[in-house]
């Protein structure tokens, strides 16, 4: 039975009830976790009082602002996590951003800073975050991060943040070989699209789902709640012969060889 209860999991990147850190928050409170939210602050504090609001059925204990290209606020937050937990058990990282800008055109008109820009979130952003965090698994735990199959594929309007995922999955990889001697596992989850604040700014997303749904063995795209569900399974003992992989949860769209397999003809029709 997946069992969370007694585990301190800090879960980064909701923005909305459409966020897929919406649902996988949702899902690890459902599993017993006990739950630190962080939230992107702005100077008007909009975003906070809506993260605030969203989030208080699920009772964190932790609710705090985590700005990853501030590294003192980075300091503070997990400062904050040693005050009040004394450890962590589950690293959610769900943040990635590009300009939207850096998502469209040819991909060689990429500028210097757009670049480094979504390096530094999507990418860069998990290792300073497993790093803070790394002293204070006391007893193990687990690492789970967001890609998605631009990362190993051209995706139209992709672009550089498929770069960012490619990095981020290699990420996955050194760190697992890092952490495993603490019993840390690291890990990835390969989304398919779904309708977020962030895939917004990606052009023809609504083409990509229709793809995926036509496409996919399970005739379908995925939702929050079932990458939630994935997530849950690899924060707990279930998954604790389980790290350094990206694990696909997209309906089955990933081994797929062609976007309209209903046109090919078999030989057996020839």
């Amino acid at each position: 039975m997946l069992d969370l209860n007694g585990k301190k999991a800090l879960v980064t990147g909701i923005a909305n009830n459409r966020s897929i850190a919406w649902g996988i928050a949702q899902q690890l409170h459902a599993a017993g976790a006990d739950l630190g939210i962080t939230y992107l602050p702005d100077d008007r504090g909009r975003h906070e009082g809506k993260v605030k609001k969203l989030v208080e059925p699920l009772e964190p204990s932790l609710f705090l602002p985590c700005n990853v290209q501030d590294d003192a606020q980075i300091d503070e937050l997990f400062a904050a996590i040693e005050q009040e937990w004394g450890q962590i058990d589950i690293l959610i990282h769900c943040l990635a951003f590009a300009g939207k800008d850096e998502l469209t055109g040819d991909f060689s008109n990429t500028t210097r800073k757009g670049y480094l820009q979504a390096l530094d979130i999507s990418s860069y952003s998990l290792v300073q975050l497993a790093a803070k965090a790394k002293p204070l698994f006391k007893n193990g735990g687990s690492i789970v991060t967001l890609s998605y199959l631009g990362g190993v594929r051209v995706i139209p309007n992709y672009n550089v943040m498929g770069i960012a995922k490619s990095a981020l999955e290699m990420n996955v990889r050194y760190l697992s070989a890092e952490l495993g001697s603490q019993n840390v596992r690291v890990n990835a989850i390969s989304a398919g699209p779904i309708r977020t604040l962030a895939s917004s700014a990606v052009g023809g997303i609504l083409d990509m789902i229709r793809n995926v749904e036509n496409t996919a063995p399970l005739g379908r795209t995925v939702t929050q709640l079932e990458v939630g569900n994935t997530a849950a399974f690899l924060s707990s003992d279930l998954s604790s012969g389980i790290t350094g992989q990206v694990i696909y949860v997209d309906a089955g769209y990933e081994v797929m060889g062609m976007s309209n397999p209903g046109a090919v003809t078999s030989p057996e029709a020839e």
